[in-house]
C-alpha cells in the first residue's frame, strides 16, 4: 500500500510538471513577448522630423501685407512731418550670403549673422529704414528731432510701424537691429526653410489682420 501510494505521488509531481511545461509556459512567453514588444515600441518611437517640402521657391518680392504696411508706414510717418526711406526690403538668398561676407571674407562692418535663407527678407517679410532730411541726406541718427516736436523722429517711426503690425529689431535681447521692421505672421525661420510660408492671396487690407 506504501508503495503504491509512492507511485501516486511520483506520478502526480510528473503531471504537474508536464502541465507547468505544455500549458503555462507557453503563456508566460506570451506576456513576456507582449511587454517586450510594448517597451521596445517605447523606446524605440520618438516624434518624426519636420518634413521638408519640397520645391518651394523663395518669394522674389515682398509679402503683399508687408508691401501695403510698408507704403502705409511712409504715408503716416509723413503726416508727422518725418520722411522715411526704405533702405532694404525682399533680399535674395544671393544678396543675403553677399551680406554675410562683410566684416568677414569682405571688408566692412558685419550688419548680420545669419546666411541666405536665415533672414526674413529672404522671405519677404522684412523691411529697414533710415531718415532722410530735406537736403537729401539719409541718417540713422536715432536721436534726431527733425520735426521738432521734442520726440525722436526715429522712435515716431518706430512706434507708428508697431501700430501697423510690425515687429522692431530694436526690442531684441540679442543683435539688436534698430532699422528692422519684420512681419513674421507666426513663422519661424526654421518653418520658413523647410517651405511654410504665409497665405498671400485674399489677405486683408489691415496687415495685423492677415491670415498666417
Amino acid at each position: 500500500m506504501r508503495i503504491l501510494s509512492n507511485l501516486f505521488a511520483i506520478l502526480l509531481f510528473f503531471v504537474s510538471v508536464g502541465f507547468v511545461v505544455v500549458v503555462l509556459m507557453p503563456e508566460l512567453e506570451k506576456k513576456k513577448n507582449k511587454y517586450t514588444d510594448i517597451t521596445t515600441i517605447a523606446n524605440t518611437t520618438s516624434a518624426p522630423p519636420p518634413t521638408k517640402k519640397e520645391e518651394v521657391p523663395l518669394p522674389k518680392s515682398l509679402h503683399p501685407a508687408v508691401q501695403k504696411a510698408k507704403e502705409r508706414l511712409i504715408d503716416l510717418t509723413k503726416e508727422k512731418g518725418i520722411n522715411i526711406v526704405i533702405t532694404d526690403g525682399h533680399r535674395s538668398k544671393e544678396e543675403q550670403n553677399a551680406l554675410y561676407e562683410k566684416g568677414r571674407s569682405k571688408s566692412g562692418d558685419i550688419v548680420t549673422h545669419v546666411k541666405g535663407g536665415g533672414s526674413y527678407h529672404n522671405y519677404g517679410l522684412a523691411i529697414d529704414f533710415a531718415l532722410k532730411l530735406d537736403n537729401g541726406n539719409v541718417i540713422w541718427d536715432m536721436k534726431h528731432d527733425g520735426n521738432g516736436n521734442g520726440e525722436s523722429d526715429w522712435m515716431e517711426v518706430v512706434a507708428i510701424a508697431k501700430d501697423l503690425g510690425f515687429e522692431w529689431g530694436g526690442d531684441w535681447s540679442s543683435f539688436k537691429d534698430y532699422p528692422h521692421l519684420q512681419m513674421d505672421f507666426g513663422f519661424s525661420i526654421r518653418e520658413l526653410k523647410y517651405g511654410d510660408r504665409p497665405v498671400v492671396e485674399n489677405f486683408e487690407e489691415d496687415p495685423k489682420s492677415t491670415a498666417s
